[in-house]
């Protein structure tokens, strides 16, 4: 996973507030991992998020301990093998069909715009950064990401 600048971490926020207190609760957390196809119970959330509701700085440092973890993890699971390399790949997988919504084995700019709106992530200015998101990655021009393409944006980015 790529790190994510503040302003979308701000905007993130934004829409994980649902009910607009400010915080954002572990409730919602849940309500956006469902979304998404993640399946986790409070239970398990609870230890992870550490507390029961985030402010806008606790968000963002709840964040960044999930990017420094995975990061250090990623270090430390370089030298395991072939093994670990399945699971990362098992992994991107998955993300890359929750992504591709008609399964042909490609992303279009409009998946990615149904999935970003599915995740409240999506605005009438997204429909440029999606083009733009693509075209980025897209290293034979065209026009979508196949499964390759995916990785080297999840990796790069």
């Amino acid at each position: 996973m790529s790190a994510l600048n503040s302003d979308d971490l701000n905007r993130i926020f934004d829409r994980l507030d649902l009910d607009g207190d400010g915080f954002v609760s572990i409730d919602e957390l849940k309500w956006l991992l469902e979304r998404i196809g993640v399946h986790a119970c409070l239970e398990e959330l609870a230890p992870l998020v550490g507390q029961a509701k985030l402010d806008r700085i606790d968000f963002v440092l709840f964040y960044d301990s999930i990017i420094i973890r995975r990061s250090s993890d990623e270090e430390e699971d370089e030298g395991a093998g072939e093994e670990e390399d399945d699971g990362v790949e098992s992994d991107l997988a998955k993300a890359f069909k929750v992504y591709d919504l008609n399964g042909d084995g490609y992303i279009s700019c409009e998946e990615l715009q149904s999935v970003l709106s599915r995740l409240g992530l999506w605005n009438e200015h997204c429909g440029k950064d999606c083009r733009s998101m693509i075209s980025k990655f897209d290293t034979n021009s065209d026009g979508v990401l196949d499964f390759e393409e995916f990785k080297n944006m999840m990796f790069l980015s």
